[in-house]
């Protein structure tokens, strides 16, 4: 029998060569992704500080105490990496929680870093630790840290993105903004960007906007129930698409203010609360925004965003897409002028926007978020979308809810 060698053919070789080299440069980019590829690590660090007398104030986040002192450690653990060999690894902190102690009050600190994915927990771990003793001390000069009670914990992500989710109007990353965008045709809003946006849904169809204040709770305009208030047909969707929503809950319960009326045409009282079926699983696409306390002022003229699924244009059709727009808030006396709106605008309205026109809210944005941050960069809700001549019209602003008006009603509906 003839054993004579078989060759291979030409394009075989070629195709086998061709393979293995596919396969090591694949090989290859695997192990450098693992090796380079840079990674989020949480921290949890605490210390008593003992330079400052607990306050019952601390106990809520959005006083402006909390605001102050947490504002303060921010800037002073911001210094502390800033100026170290860490300062590229370093992304932000944030304080969760401010909590009473004989000797003052301890401070509880995410902190957040990107490292090589390849570094080990223990090595990154000590690097944070060393440089947070060894340069607090020295950049702690107006708040009085306890160098004793200094503690740094490795967090992992889920604990560590539970923390920061629990926090009201946090925005896990930075955005710009190019100006003034128009939701009547303009910039469309990116994940993750206004997480405590909510739309709320009559039969399935989207009817208005609403803001998560808490696991449990949305705050919207009452005039969105006009002539439908049985909860069985109500739902509420979140996320940045209407289709295929983030998360979608059923309606427990719908309480309208008591003073608000269908039949008279005055705006008034229109606010409502909105209790869901379960809970919303926070997560750093969907999470609540702050409810400013009662005695806090928005000032005339600061920028604000509103944000909602609204008609592109006056009586127009909603968009599937959240939108955004940058307005300024208008003095009252600006807009009961009257060319304006006349003297309609009561103590419980504000105006936002433009005289010249052009940046509004529009149709189906209504019962939506006004929203504001402050120098922490925590967003606060300053309006729910009201009412308005029309969408964008010179001299004809919108009008909102004032919630700092209505911020004790909330209170006694909801508990938050």
């Amino acid at each position: 029998m003839d054993r004579a060698v078989r060759r291979l053919e030409p394009w075989k070789i070629a195709v086998i060569v061709v393979s293995v080299i596919v396969g090591l440069a694949l090989i290859i980019g695997l192990i450098t992704f693992l090796l380079c590829h840079d990674q989020d690590r949480y921290y949890n660090a605490s210390f008593l500080i003992t330079n400052v007398n607990y306050s019952p104030q601390y106990e809520r986040q959005t006083t402006d105490e909390f605001r102050n002192l947490s504002e303060d450690i921010e800037t002073m653990i911001s210094e502390v990496f800033r100026g170290s060999f860490l300062s590229k690894r370093y992304l932000r902190s944030h304080v969760v929680s401010l909590s009473p102690d004989p000797g003052g009050v301890v401070a509880s600190v995410v902190l957040v870093f990107k490292f090589p994915s390849a570094d080990s927990e223990a090595t990154t771990w000590g690097h944070v630790n060393r440089v947070l003793l060894r340069r607090l001390k020295a950049t702690s000069t107006y708040l009085d840290v306890d160098q004793s009670t200094v503690r740094l914990t490795e967090l992992n992500k889920e604990k560590g993105d539970n923390l920061l989710n629990n926090c009201c109007g946090i925005r896990r990353q930075a955005f710009s903004f190019t100006g003034v965008e128009r939701i009547t045709g303009g910039q469309r809003a990116r994940e993750g960007e206004w997480p405590w946006q909510a739309s709320i849904q009559l039969d399935g169809t989207h009817r208005c906007g609403a803001s998560i204040i808490s696991n449990t709770w949305l705050v919207t305009a009452a005039h969105c129930f006009r002539g439908v208030r049985d909860p069985r047909r109500w739902t509420a969707s979140f996320g940045i698409l209407l289709r295929p929503p983030k998360q979608k809950k059923f309606v427990r319960r719908i309480i309208v203010h008591e003073r608000y009326s269908d039949l008279l045409l005055d705006h008034e009282h229109d606010v409502a609360v909105v209790e869901l079926a379960s809970a919303i699983e926070f997560t750093s696409d969907v999470h609540s925004v702050c409810l400013p306390e009662a005695t806090h002022i928005f000032p005339d003229n600061i920028s604000c965003f509103v944000t909602g699924w609204g008609a592109l244009e006056n009586d127009g059709y909603s968009v599937n897409q959240l939108r955004q727009a940058e307005v300024r808030i208008i003095s009252t006396e600006i807009c009961n002028r009257r060319q304006v709106y006349g003297g309609a605008i009561t103590p419980g309205m504000l105006c936002a926007g433009y005289l010249e026109g052009q940046v509004d809210a529009c149709q189906g944005d209504s019962g939506g978020p006004l929203v504001h941050a402050n120098s922490r960069g925590i967003w606060y809700l300053v309006g729910i979308v009201s009412w308005g001549d029309e969408c964008g019209k010179r001299n004809k602003p919108g009008v909102y809810t004032r919630v700092t008006y209505y911020r004790n009603w909330i209170h006694s509906k909801t508990g938050i």
